[in-house]
């Protein structure tokens, strides 16, 4: 009897010990950030003064402070911003205190619903209108929908599916999500954010990692300018193989990143949430999608401006840039 215990605590435990471990290697298959990521800022611009951030974290928020968005808080944190995370809703005497809020890919509870109350979008609305700055980034589905009662206030629609585009896309990794913008292709427009304060700053090479398209009001800048060939689908698809023939519909004359001024405020908004982060993807996942150990994606992947781009969108909004 003793002995039929022993045999099935030793299975349960043997079948304990394989589910932990595939949980372990599934974790350690997906993104993480890149801790060898280099934040340094050589010459900060805020040296004396240091514009505050609040940084929310009380939507659900796919990337945080201390995940996803981590070498972000880090690389304008080394740049002289102050970061806060914030753990309540949007409130007017808490936006009252800070000079940008920046949302990184929030979420509801339930698919398809907004991620913030019409009384939210309201407070965040006043306080852009009031001279505040807002950094949106809403990524490809399910975000767009979480995040669209909020960036109508403004008058920027969002998609809400997968954009991609057959002739601007990262054909090594062979994601005809990964887009380039590039000035070559006159896929950056003239502004201050991807000009920077001197020719040291240009912003001349960006590459994102499958997002949404956006449409801006009359106005708007659209910094990140999708070409004609863009296509939004309703379905993800990581491989330019296996897009069917006539699959989605034109994404001509939108976006991935707008900048707008609204009342005595400025708003970017991104269509795409990687671009400023600096992750890894490993494992049996790296393998798939690109047969490679290890793949960069953000401010990592080399031969990028992406970086430099982080940069000028907070100048810009911190009002370093007109």
């Amino acid at each position: 009897m003793l002995q039929k215990k022993l045999i099935r605590l030793a299975l349960i435990f043997f079948l304990f010990c394989s589910f932990f471990i595939g949980v372990i290697e599934k974790v350690l298959s997906q993104q993480v950030f890149d801790l060898n990521f280099d934040a340094r800022v050589a010459r900060p611009t805020y040296i004396n003064e240091h514009p505050k951030v609040l940084f929310d974290e009380a939507h659900l928020n796919f990337h945080t402070t201390v995940g996803g968005y981590k070498p972000f808080v880090e690389l304008i944190t080394h740049d002289g911003y102050q970061v806060t995370p914030q753990k309540d809703k949007f409130q007017t005497k808490i936006l009252a205190n800070y000079d940008i809020l920046v949302i990184a890919n929030a979420l509801s509870t339930k698919e398809g619903l907004t991620a913030f109350t019409n009384e939210e979008c309201d407070v965040v609305r006043n306080w852009v209108r009031n001279g505040g700055s807002l950094l949106l980034i809403a990524d490809h589905a399910p975000f767009g929908a979480a995040a669209e009662n909020l960036s109508m206030r403004f008058g920027v629609q969002m998609s809400k599916g997968f954009t991609i585009d057959m002739s601007h896309y990262d054909t090594e990794s062979g994601n005809p999500g990964w887009l380039f913008f590039t000035r070559d292709h006159k896929l950056l427009a003239t502004h201050p954010i991807t000009q920077g304060r001197n020719v040291t700053e240009w912003i001349n090479r960006v590459l994102t990692f499958t997002g949404q398209s956006l449409k801006g009001p009359d106005g708007s800048i659209a910094f990140l300018r999708l070409a004609d060939t863009a296509v939004d689908l309703k379905q993800r698809i990581s491989k330019a193989q296996a897009l069917p023939p006539n699959a989605g519909v034109s994404a001509a004359g939108k976006a991935q990143g707008i900048a707008l001024q609204y009342g005595k405020g400025r708003v970017v908004v991104l269509g795409e949430a990687a671009m400023l982060s600096a992750q890894l993807i490993t494992g049996p996942v790296a393998q798939q999608l690109m047969g490679k150990d290890v793949i960069q994606m953000g401010m990592n992947h080399a031969g990028l401006d992406n970086r430099q781009l982080a940069l000028n969108i907070m100048h810009w909004l911190s009002k370093l840039l007109n």
